[in-house]
């Protein structure tokens, strides 16, 4: 079995590499550096999460090293964007509490450390996606309508008021992932919460009622996190550089 995913695991590297070599994508050593880190990391979060599910008191640890992670990753993507850094951790920590909160206060799902981990994954992975999304978005907007955005200044509007539109549309387009897969589910795609409690002996009824509790905290999550994200950037003092400068 090691030998069979081993195998898998080059050929399918081998097949991404060969594909952005011919279209010209230069992304270096990433998709190796990717597949690496990812396999060693999961390797060692097979090892520990078994402590976490046993013992209560190890999930708060879980979750705050993936939130570690997810802000860090996410905040090292929106350099340019001025404050980005506390903005980014206290959106993705407000989207996972709220989400998660919602979730386990009514409760949804069994208030069980193994619900816990597995949920609270999937959302902060969902945070740290739509910081990226709604930041990066947010970035390129305020340089493709900077002379727009300038007018308004020069005309007296606030920071805030002329950036609205620009911090509007970069939320809109940072849900845009998170809305297509929970449309989609089902339909397109079999997403891996749905595989996974199959895998895991949960009947077809059950596996699909806890994918759609985790598509709606994703969607949740990741609402509140673009949302505050854009409003915390979204009066910048100075307009960020041209990409060319």
């Amino acid at each position: 079995m090691l030998v069979h995913l081993a195998v898998g695991l080059v050929a399918l590297l081998a097949v991404t590499e060969a594909v952005l070599t011919l279209g010209h994508v230069r992304l270096g050593r990433a998709p190796v550096v990717a597949i690496v880190r990812g396999a060693v990391q999961l390797a060692v979060v097979g090892v520990l999460l078994r402590g976490a599910i046993s013992a209560p008191w190890a999930v708060a640890a879980v979750l705050a090293v993936m939130l570690t992670t997810a802000t860090r990753t996410a905040a090292g993507r929106l350099r340019e964007l001025d404050g980005a850094g506390p903005a980014v951790v206290l959106a993705c920590v407000l989207g996972a509490v709220v989400a998660l909160g919602v979730v386990f206060a009514i409760p949804v799902l069994p208030r069980s450390p193994r619900y816990v981990v597995a949920l609270g994954g999937v959302v902060i992975g969902g945070t740290m996606t739509s910081a990226t999304l709604a930041g990066r978005h947010l970035l390129a907007g305020l340089r493709a309508r900077r002379e727009e955005v300038e007018g308004w200044l020069a005309l007296g509007a606030t920071p805030r008021e002329a950036v609205a539109d620009v911090a509007r549309s970069a939320a809109g387009e940072a849900l845009v992932p998170a809305l297509d897969q929970t449309r989609t589910t089902g339909l397109v795609t079999l997403p891996g919460s749905f595989i996974g409690a199959l895998l895991g002996g949960a009947s077809p009824t059950d596996a699909a009622r806890f994918q759609i509790v985790v598509l709606a905290a994703l969607l949740c999550a990741q609402a509140v996190v673009a949302v505050t994200l854009v409003h915390m950037l979204g009066a910048p003092t100075t307009l960020p550089a041209d990409a060319a400068r």
